[in-house]
Order: C-alpha cells, then structure tokens, then sequence
C-alpha cells in the first residue's frame, strides 16, 4: 500500500500564551503545501522493519514518528495489525516548518487504519495523532483549517488558494524550534485570521504575521533576505512557515 503524505505551510502564526503544562497556545491557518514524500507498507512473515531513503534523517529508526505510528496501532491492535515493512522516502526537508515528520506520522496511522481495518474514526486519529506531535492532528484533516491550542483545535475554513501559484523556497539552514519558542514573548493575535477569506491577498502583509519570523531573522539573518526575494520577484504576499526555515510566496497566475 502506497501514499504520499505532503507538508503543509503556516498562514500567519500567532504564539498566544505559554501553557502550564509547557506547550504554547498559537493561532494559525494551516495549509496544504505541494510537497510529499513518498511511503510504502508490505505485509510481511519477517519482523516488522523500516528503511528510509531520499534526504538525510538526524533520527535513528525507533526514534521516527513513522515507527512510532506504527507501534502505537500495534499495541493498541496486536490481533489485527500483522508485521510489516515500511519503507518512506524523504523529499521535505526537516527543519524546514514544512511538518514534513508529523504528515508522515499521520498518514502512516491513516493507511494503517485503512489497511488493517481498524475502523478508527477521524476523532480517534487525531487524538492518537496527538500523542505523536502538537500538529499530526491536522495531516488527519489534511485541508484548510484554522487551527489553535497546541495547533491542534481545528476548524475548517473556506480559503482557496488555487487562483495562485505558491512557490516554496528553503535552505539547509536547520531552525530550532525550542530556541524560537524561547526567544518569543507570547502576545494576543493581533489580527483573528479566520478573517482573511474576506481580504484580498495582496493585503494580507498588512494584517498577517508569523511572530517566529523576528526572532529566527536574528538567529538566521541570511533567511530575512529569501522573504524579501519573493517579494522583489511579484510574490503578493510572503511568509515563513512554522519556525522555519521554508518561506513561501503566492503570485499571480498568468
């Protein structure tokens, strides 16, 4: 059984309050981006195994959120879900802010369920998804969705981006996600981004903000400059997305 888990992009992204139990509660639109890996099941009489291609992991294979997807079904479903291997090729960079880890992580609890019947609803994915990362909620969904708490209270929302070509840009520049959080003051959202559907794109820059985009620009002053390039080539609007280090633009279509 085959799939395609994509990344996704950040429309604005507001960290609101650090919570008690040191998550931070954020408001975003969440995104489906034009970038996938590629993931691949095979039942199997062997021990259930995991290799991995494509762009270089930092992780070892128990470590991976692809695995551990995989052992939490298991455990929750030892009858049912059989040995297998898995086999997933990277082509979204990590660190990027792309979720390239938490689609794959999704997708494989989604094919898994689909595959060995488990009958699981789209409530209990997510909150199985949950366990694994703060945003594998939404590859669940996997549409536009404004999200908040952890990122993981979604509402759909009717934003369609298809008049538009988006444009993807990243480095190999690796952002740390906890020293972002930790250089951010968490404020209220100044602008509530359910709104943009009623907005023309090309005044989004006035109302939206990624509030890691200052903080990251002092780490990384090189990534300010691949913002400031998509707006010099006709981008409408730009923005880094998630903690970075991925920007992306949305032109016009001509």
């Amino acid at each position: 059984m085959l799939t395609f888990p994509n990344g996704k992009i950040n429309i604005g992204l507001f960290i609101t309050e650090k919570r008690a139990d040191g998550y931070h509660n954020l408001e975003t639109i969440f995104y489906p981006a034009p970038v996938k890996d590629v993931l691949e099941i095979v039942e199997t009489e062997q021990e259930s195994s995991m290799t991995i291609t494509g762009l270089p992991l930092n992780n070892t294979i128990a470590d991976n959120l692809v695995w551990k997807a995989y052992q939490l079904l298991k455990d929750l479903f030892p009858q049912r879900v059989l040995p297998i291997e898995i086999h997933l090729h990277k082509t979204i960079p990590t660190g990027a802010g792309l979720g390239g880890g938490s689609a794959d992580s999704a997708f494989m609890l989604k094919m898994l369920n689909d595959y060995f019947k488990l009958h699981l609803s789209v409530e209990e994915l997510c909150e199985l998804a949950l366990t694994l990362g703060s945003d594998c909620p939404y590859f669940i969904y996997n549409s536009t969705q404004f999200a908040t708490g952890r990122g993981d209270l979604m509402q759909p929302i009717p934003l369609d981006l298809t008049d538009f070509h988006l444009q993807i840009r990243y480095t190999s520049v690796h952002v740390s996600t906890a020293k972002a959080f930790q250089l951010i003051t968490p404020k209220p959202a100044s602008f509530d981004l359910r709104n943009l559907v009623h907005i023309p794109v090309m005044d989004w820059k006035q109302v939206v903000q990624n509030d890691f985009e200052e903080p990251v620009f002092v780490m990384h002053p090189e990534l300010a400059d691949i913002k400031q390039q998509l707006y010099d080539e006709g981008a409408l609007f730009a923005s880094m997305t998630g903690s970075g280090s991925a920007f992306f633009g949305l032109f016009p279509k001509h």
